[in-house]
């Protein structure tokens, strides 16, 4: 084809895009138009085949590019509710009873009631509103009130405070253990790297393309890499570590993948023999699938070096499993592995690079808080063109479960049901054929044997029938694009995490996908099952595991992650006042200073609240609060601001205040000006530090009078009104002082 005239016509283009299927381009050198027009592509017999035919990569798809949808973190006041507990930080735990307007001194503003033990109500500033949190401790337990002015609650934040240094202290050390070994620096990139990445058939999201760079950063360091890769079902997690296998074996050494369960090792076994077809690497998988004979020459092999990556459960940390050159662990899902597991597992992170996968999310407070003391990356952003779940709850209806099965297979698709009862889950598949003849039903449980489980699940892979009846084997990891109708019965019965893991089953394709929730007519559901039935189907958008986490933490948060002994201390003192900690008790330990932001009080005659016509409902009102208390710069407030009048229309003039109370606070920190009051006739400026004050001192000379070394004095006419009074403050503080100065 090299010297074909079609390539010297000049009438050849040669283009990046899609071929869905091959073809046959022959043109005849007798024909009538060879003859006619000389053509010089006369005779010339060219045949053209796609890469998923060359490769049989059958079940990659690449959609067409469709709207994103951001799925966004977790922040703990978005569903605050009336009636929820709430940490104040200063106080102890308390119930939270709404938002007041409240006016004291000419002042305007919104507060946020709390009750305490007793009855005692305390009202917070909403400028003030970082003092509370949201209280989430896990295991469902209702919080005892604290008393206002008593010493328990400082006592019980004192011992979680040395509780948590203890743990930053052991993690640490690990990680200083880890850092003083050798290892292997995998440094290059080769040109087979790039081909492999650029044969993903789908669009990286940002978050995967900074978690590679993290991951490769690691593995190029001469020391074993130890990361943690953190994602919601489906965020793109196995893909960044088929990525990290190729660069492994790419340079000569063996990569262990290690799953939970034995359908989840043939799944990615399937996976990575798709993504590799193209490149001469061997990927075998150790299961129960195999019989003995079979796992003997599997071992034997590996033990040789010609098996470039394994894939198996728990057998493959067992004594009789040697490596010829291992250089890369991945484990999906580490706390569904046993304690002697996790212990082998401990020793092999000291030898070589380690990259652990889990769909348990971590919120952004907890991120923060382990950052330094644990290499992590999140993958916080959706796929392009993935779709939110439609989840709905209902009862067992048969027309309901007939028509949404005939509506996935009228698209050509297949249905998961999920029956977490071996005893009877023939009966249910029987009673399925029953109500829709026109599908093809099997059901697989664990239990079955390993042959006929086996063939069960990649009959239903291949596409072979239409609806699996199935146990919770398929709750970890698999990824059937075709299947996206999902049934679950009982669905009561299950906990938070399962229903999330089991609903990420579908919903990995183009089309709309759908969960029932199945629960009996018959049967009363507790109160505990019917908080979870809403939970899962109030957070349905992507992303949702991140709140799924604070609402169901004691199997979700951050348990999975710091260890179980750490439950008790995150019940004592809420969630989010546990991270600010432990990420303290992080910094004094690395000694590196605290983040200097001080707490400014602005007591000015005017009005700076959210009015309910302008912000209507109470949880935007506190959403906004909250990232008015997070503005550290002038850019963050401009920012918020448009981001108001995108979402609001133009701000009157309380929310005008409000910006402009966030401006003077942002200014008054170069200051070190903690609070700024109308008095007589004076702005009367309070300075944390005398530093500070001498700098405004000499930087303003006559304009401002002090009577101490922290206290300033500005002059103002009575009839200057407030929004005179706000420009001639922002215009005075704009001015930096001459020299830093810091906080106490």
């Amino acid at each position: 084809f090299r010297d074909s005239p079609l390539l010297t016509s000049g009438r050849l283009v040669f283009d990046l895009g899609t071929v869905r299927a091959g073809f046959r381009l022959a043109l005849p050198t007798g024909s009538a138009q060879g003859r006619s027009r000389r053509s010089p592509v006369a005779g010339t017999r060219l045949l053209v085949l796609s890469d998923n035919e060359l490769l049989q990569r059958r079940s990659l798809r690449r959609p067409a590019p469709r709207r994103g949808y951001e799925s966004r973190v977790i922040e703990s006041f978005l569903d605050l509710r009336e009636g929820d507990y709430v940490v104040h930080v200063g106080h102890g735990i308390a119930r939270y009873r709404g938002l007041e307007l409240c006016e004291r001194h000419g002042t305007l503003e919104e507060h946020l009631v709390l009750e305490f033990a007793g009855g005692t109500r305390v009202l917070v500033p909403a400028s003030r509103i970082e003092l509370v949190q949201k209280y989430v401790g896990g295991k469902g337990q209702e919080p005892p009130l604290s008393k206002v002015g008593g010493t328990t609650w400082q006592k019980r934040k004192q011992q979680v405070a040395d509780a948590v240094r203890d743990l930053a202290a052991e993690l640490l050390r690990l990680q200083a253990l880890r850092t003083s070994r050798p290892g292997f620096s995998y440094a290059e990139e080769s040109d087979w790297q790039a081909e492999f990445e650029a044969s993903f058939p789908f669009q990286e999201t940002p978050d995967q393309l900074r978690a590679l760079e993290e991951i490769k950063r690691d593995m190029a360091q001469p020391r074993p890499m130890d990361r943690l890769l953190c994602g919601d079902v489906g965020f793109g997690k196995t893909e960044l570590a088929m990525r990290a296998a190729f660069k492994v074996v790419d340079h000569g050494k063996q990569v262990a993948v290690l799953v939970p369960t034995t359908v989840l090792a043939e799944q990615h076994y399937r996976t990575f023999t798709e993504r590799f077809a193209a490149f001469p690497f061997e990927i075998e998988v150790l299961s129960r699938f195999k019989t003995k004979a079979e796992q003997r020459d599997v071992l034997e092999r590996l033990k040789q070096g010609s098996i470039d990556i394994i894939i198996g459960t728990h057998r493959l940390l067992q004594a009789d499993v040697e490596f010829h050159d291992l250089g890369l662990v991945i484990i999906d899902e580490e706390q569904r592995f046993g304690v002697a597991h996790k212990e082998r597992l401990k020793s092999m992170r000291a030898m070589v690079d380690v990259l652990t996968l889990t769909a348990t999310p971590i919120p952004r407070t907890l991120h923060m808080a382990l950052l330094g003391i644990r290499d992590i990356s999140v993958l916080e952003t959706a796929p392009l063109g993935r779709m939110a779940v439609e989840t709905h709850i209902c009862r067992w209806d048969d027309e309901l479960i007939r028509n949404a099965i005939l509506r996935e297979l009228n698209r050509d698709g297949q249905v998961l049901f999920v029956h977490n009862r071996i005893y009877n889950i023939h009966e249910i598949a029987r009673k399925i054929e029953q109500l829709v003849p026109e599908a093809i039903v099997r059901y697989a449980h664990g239990r079955m044997p390993a042959h006929e489980l086996e063939s069960t699940m990649l009959a239903f892979f291949d596409r072979k029938f239409d609806v699996l009846v199935a146990t919770t084997i398929i709750e970890n990891g698999l990824d059937i694009p075709t299947a996206n109708t999902l049934f679950i019965n009982d669905a009561d019965r299950f906990g938070l995490a399962d229903l999330h893991q089991l609903r990420g089953r579908v919903g990995r394709y183009k089309h709309r996908a759908y969960a029932y929730l199945l629960v009996d007519p018959a049967r009363a559901m507790t109160e505990d099952a019917r908080q979870r039935l809403k939970a899962i189907e109030e957070f349905n958008e992507l992303g949702a595991g991140f709140k799924l986490a604070l609402r169901d933490l004691e199997i979700r948060g951050a348990g999975n992650i710091l260890g179980p002994q750490q439950s008790g201390h995150i019940a004592a003192v809420g969630y989010e006042l546990y991270c600010q900690l432990l990420e303290k008790a992080v910094r004094e330990l690395k000694n590196e200073p605290a983040p200097q932001w001080l707490p400014v009080v602005i007591d000015l005659p005017w009005k700076t609240y959210l009015p309910g016509n302008y912000v209507p409902t109470q949880r935007q009102r506190i959403e906004v609060y909250r990232k008015l208390g997070q503005v550290r710069s002038l850019a963050d407030v401009e920012d918020l601001q448009a981001e108001l009048r995108d979402r609001f229309g133009p701000p009157p003039a309380p929310v005008r205040n409000l910006l402009d109370a966030a401006r003077i606070r942002v200014l008054a920190q170069s200051w070190t000006i903690q609070r700024i009051r109308l008095h007589n006739g004076y702005v009367i400026f309070s300075f944390a530090t005398a530093a500070g004050a001498r700098a405004f001192q000499n930087r303003m000379g006559k304009r401002v009078r002090f009577s101490d070394e922290t206290t300033g004095y500005l002059p103002v006419e009575e009839t200057v009104g407030a929004g005179e009074l706000v420009q001639e403050l922002l215009e005075l503080l704009r001015t930096p002082p001459d020299e830093p100065v810091q906080a106490a």
